[in-house]
């Protein structure tokens, strides 16, 4: 059966290096995330949107207000779909999206855009876009501009996602 739409709260890469996406929007935190992930935390996403995953576990035990099974830091960063159901997008199976990505500090690595089950974390289908390795080489590109396909390219919505992701918050791809 196909999901007539399918709707996530953001849509990003997930990317090796500091960047966001700029376009469509990306989640932010609000209240929703300062319940579950602390002051703390939400301090360090709204001061640099490109804060890397990996120093937020750390940051946020420090934080009286961190509950670790709601804040979920490794899936958008713990910034919460209460804070996003205004920012929901909606896409229709075989669509193409544009991806606009912002990368202020590239360095080599790994890179994917996919759809995330918001309920398992798990990857829905296959990633939409891969670059197993070589993403946002600064070395390969120092003083250039680094590949269009790295920083504006398309994804398409898959025809078939196994009925999910036809409501809102039920799924999201986010950096």
């Amino acid at each position: 059966m196909l999901s007539p739409l399918l709707s996530v709260t953001a849509f990003a890469a997930l990317v090796h290096g500091h960047g966001y996406i700029s376009s469509p929007p990306m989640r932010m935190p609000g209240n929703a995330t300062t319940a579950a992930c602390g002051r703390s935390v939400v301090a360090d996403i709204v001061r640099d949107k490109t804060s890397h995953v990996e120093g937020l576990p750390e940051l946020a035990a420090k934080d009286a207000g961190y509950k670790a099974a709601q804040c979920n830091l490794w899936l958008c960063r713990g910034v919460q779909f209460g804070d996003n159901a205004a920012n929901v997008q909606a896409y229709a199976p075989g669509q193409t999206v544009e991806i606009k990505v912002a990368l202020t500090i590239p360095h080599a690595g790994s890179a994917n855009v996919s759809i995330v089950d918001t309920k398992t974390n798990t990857i829905v289908g296959r990633p939409l876009l891969s670059w197993p390795s070589g993403y946002a080489d600064e070395r390969q590109f120092y003083g250039k501009t680094l590949p269009a396909n790295q920083t504006d390219f398309n994804v398409t919505i898959p025809t078939t996602l196994g009925g999910k992701c036809a409501t809102a918050g039920e799924c999201v791809s986010c950096l």
